[in-house]
């Protein structure tokens, strides 16, 4: 993976701006000794924004951005000017991704849509200036209010492509021979294990106008939960589908084993997928015969959905696209998959090699205290509301 292009996972570290210091200048004028308070507001502090691009496909340029940080807002000044608000920071990202706190692991938020924007951390507020707090009572104030300090946060950004349908299966099942075949994609294919090492998106045309998305991932393997072969890492990327594709081939000792193998793993990465349509498709069946056929046909349960192909003749794929189209659109399994949550990171999500890099945080600014030794504390939170 360390030649590919294609990042899926990175972790990063967010700082939004602080908000700038209220000014506690009193005006001066030759006539008029006794102006007054007319100190200015600070200025906002920059937040954070995520924005979905359609132009992105992989989270690569993150990967050599390991820190956000927003601009600080600036002092007020005199005559009630206020500061200048901090430059927010703006930080495009491909349309699937989806953002966890790298400390709990816990969901924040996704990015779905093209020009979509999510506040990912506020900046903070500007501190009032001094002719806020006059009073009758209190005519010269000599004290403002500081600014709110910054918001940091280690985040982990985590793309998951969207599609319609996902493919999964073992090594050389004839994953990325199928997506050639129906779409325009051009996988690399050879006869040797895990020769697609990352996820590959293919536009499937069905019946004239229709089309959907079909999305090959690199192949899993008993105890890739263990992390034998690639582990589950590429599961995440059908998490999004609505339809699983099981492919199993034809001349596998026995397909059901093989079936129910790969129905483990998955549950084992996330059980909502077990709620999907599944699909069970048979490949590389240009060498069976009618006799061979009917005696696998006999293993298969009657309720699991199946189909005989071959990617080389095109046996079978007229059948697979129309069954595909009708779970796609299938109002159960639409409903399944707007219920399906976010699940947290834990260790069978994680990377590790992203999750120990170590990030080498500045120091963060001392705060300006322009109080002229009041405490800005003192006269309660209230004013902040």
């Amino acid at each position: 993976m360390a030649e590919s292009n294609f990042i899926d996972y990175v972790k990063i570290l967010c700082r939004s701006g602080k908000g700038g210091a209220g000014s506690a200048h009193l005006y001066r004028a030759k006539y008029i000794p006794k102006g007054g308070p007319d100190g200015g507001d600070g200025g906002r502090g920059g937040h954070v924004i995520l924005r979905g691009s359609r132009h992105l496909w992989t989270l690569l340029p993150l990967k050599y951005q390991r820190h956000i940080f927003a601009g600080n807002g600036t002092a007020g000044g005199e005559s009630r000017s206020s500061g200048k608000d901090g430059d927010d920071k703006i930080v495009e990202v491909p349309c699937g991704t989806v953002v966890y706190d790298a400390e709990t692991g816990n969901y924040l938020c996704e990015v779905t849509d093209d020009g979509q924007e999510v506040r990912l951390l506020k900046g903070g507020r500007g501190g009032l200036g001094n002719w806020h707090f006059k009073s009758p009572t209190n005519q010269t104030p000599r004290y403002a209010q500081p600014g709110e300090p910054s918001v940091e946060r280690t985040i982990i950004l985590e793309l998951k492509m969207l599609a319609d349908v996902g493919l999964v299966g073992f090594p050389n099942a004839g994953k990325s021979t199928l997506l050639s075949a129906v779409s325009a994609a051009r996988p690399k294919i050879a006869d040797y294990p895990f020769t697609t090492m990352e996820p590959q998106l293919g536009i499937v045309g069905h019946r004239g106008s229709s089309s959907f998305v079909m999305a090959d991932i690199p192949g899993i393997i008993e105890g890739a939960s263990e992390g034998r072969g690639l582990g589950l890492r590429f599961l995440r990327h059908i998490e999004r589908n609505a339809v699983l594709l099981f492919m199993v081939p034809a001349d596998a000792d026995n397909i059901m084993e093989q079936y129910y193998t790969l129905r483990g793993e998955l549950q084992k990465f996330n059980p909502q997928l077990m709620d999907k349509h599944h699909i069970l498709a048979i490949s590389k069946c240009d060498f069976l015969d009618d006799e061979l056929t009917e005696e696998i046909e006999r293993t298969i349960p009657d309720d699991l959905p199946h189909v005989f192909i071959s990617a080389v003749t095109g046996q079978g794929i007229a059948l697979l696209k129309d069954m595909l189209w009708r779970a796609i659109n299938d109002e159960s399994n639409l409903l399944v998959n707007d219920m399906i949550a976010h699940r947290p990171l834990d260790v069978h999500h994680r990377v590790e090699e992203e999750d120990n890099f170590i990030f080498e945080n500045e120091q963060s600014e001392e705060e300006t205290d322009i109080l002229d030794g009041i405490d800005p504390f003192e006269y309660g939170d209230e004013e902040w509301s």
